[in-house]
């Protein structure tokens, strides 16, 4: 499978042809979107989603129950459930999790999916829920307003994936980012990082 890592939290996967695309928010770049025969969100926040793009591609979008996206509403919208199986863009996909993680005391959260897609690789979308299954791939967050670090590695090390690469990261500036990278570099085997645009 070919990925290749745009900014933020959004991730294009080529597969025998199809094209799989994961968080196109209004931070990454439209081109992920070039071709697309699918999109999964994880969730309603902006940095995982623009609705306006989405509006305009006319292909289908799979998101959470319960994820408030109703500029979506005309568009072929697929409602996934923590748990589903389904198939997009020709590859199966495990929907996992189903909450946002918290980000400060009883500020309300959001639905949240992380999916697995072809039991290889796994997008967490901004949760830390572990998939029921060992993949070849982890995009693990590495920073965020609801996050850790020291709990980012731990999630990287308890999936235990022999390939990690960071995603959620568009906040952080280059001194941030070589100290991220460094911190994972040192504990988490397998990690590396993709720059926006960069393919593996």
């Amino acid at each position: 499978m070919r990925i290749t890592k745009y900014t933020h939290s959004c991730v294009r996967l080529e597969h025998d042809g199809v094209v799989l695309v994961i968080d196109p928010g209004t931070w990454s770049e439209p081109r992920a979107l070039l071709g697309a025969d699918a999109v999964l969100v994880s969730h309603e926040h902006t940095d995982h989603i623009d609705v306006l793009r989405l509006a305009g591609l006319g292909v289908p979008v799979f998101a959470p129950v319960g994820a408030a996206l109703p500029e979506l509403t005309p568009l072929p919208v697929t409602r996934v459930r923590p748990g589903e199986r389904f198939v997009a863009a020709g590859l199966d996909i495990i929907a996992v999790g189903g909450r946002h993680a918290t980000i400060h005391g009883g500020q309300p959260d959001c639905p949240n999916l992380g999916y697995v897609v072809a039991d290889t690789l796994y997008h967490p979308g901004d949760s830390l829920a572990l998939p029921d299954r060992p993949v070849r791939t982890l995009l693990v967050p590495a920073q965020a307003s609801w996050l850790k670090l020291t709990e980012a590695i731990d999630f990287a090390l308890q999936v235990g994936a022999p390939e990690v690469l960071p995603i959620h990261d568009a906040q952080l500036n280059e001194r941030g980012l070589a100290s991220v990278n460094g911190w994972f570099g040192e504990t988490v085997a397998g990690y590396r990082y993709l720059a926006p645009g960069e393919t593996r």
